[in-house]
């Protein structure tokens, strides 16, 4: 039977980083990317972490399907570093999906040198780093003819919860950031998106009692549950695909519903 469609949702050959890939929702993008038959660079902090995930993968779909490099990216110099292993290890460069992320206390009521100290380092990861690795690959990402950036805020960009200023601060940046760069890079037929992920069952979110989170799962979110990091990564994958090509500075939340719910 011919298809009567006319959109490509194939991925087979493409090349990807997927910053703070060794767990959570990075690691199910690695996974599900992979899957899709994408040779995907797992980056993130933790040499053994790294390796972990890039050895699953390679498992699974063969030893050329991901490559392991450790990254702080809140290292400018790491950042360039992750682009030009890349570019060695595949030669071409078409998704990239920035989903590092930090969360740490940031009170109007802390101690000066905390807050400080603790501001620094949330913008720096959670947004500096998106707006500089994008700067390092968007040449590459132009010439693969249909590049692809996924930018992982949060709903905290939408909502917010006290104590956590720099990190609702950072992920709000990274909406208006996505925004930005997506009007610029249109004309090049690079796409810029943004996923807000709600309340999602990751390290992030372990701390956690079991017991609150049914109680707020039931209380705020529609679904009346958390969320599982393989289901940010589908939406990170639709962003990806060339049929999506038209879809783009889009702020989309997954989070059962819990941004729009009012009681």
């Amino acid at each position: 039977m011919t298809r009567l469609s006319q959109l490509s949702r194939s991925l087979h050959g493409s090349v990807a980083i997927v910053t703070g890939a060794a767990s959570g929702m990075g690691r199910a993008t690695a996974h599900l990317l992979a899957d899709e038959g994408v040779r995907v660079v797992v980056a993130d902090l933790g040499a053994a972490r790294v390796a972990a995930v890039a050895d699953e993968i390679s498992a699974v779909h063969g030893a050329d399907a991901a490559l392991g490099v450790e990254c702080d990216v809140a290292s400018h110099d790491q950042l360039k570093a992750l682009v030009a292993q890349t570019l060695e290890w595949a030669g071409h460069l078409a998704i990239v999906v920035n989903n590092a992320g930090v969360s740490m206390i940031n009170s109007a009521f802390q101690p000066e040198d905390e807050f400080e100290a603790n501001w620094a380092q949330t913008i720096d990861i959670n947004l500096t780093a998106h707006a500089r690795l994008i700067r390092l690959t968007v040449p590459h990402l132009v010439e693969s003819g249909a590049g692809r950036i996924v930018n992982i805020a949060s709903t905290e960009a939408l909502v917010t919860t006290a104590g956590l200023a720099a990190y609702a601060a950072s992920k709000a940046g990274v909406v208006g950031l996505t925004k930005s760069f997506a009007v610029e890079l249109g004309r090049t037929g690079v796409t810029v998106n943004c996923i807000c992920p709600g309340p999602i069952v990751t390290g992030m979110t372990s701390g956690i009692e079991a017991a609150a989170k049914e109680k707020y799962a039931r209380r705020r979110v529609p679904l009346r549950r958390y969320g599982a990091p393989e289901e940010v990564a589908h939406m990170t994958l639709n962003l990806c695909l060339p049929a999506s090509s038209f879809v783009n500075g889009a702020i989309i939340p997954v989070d059962g519903g819990m941004s729009i719910r009012h009681t």
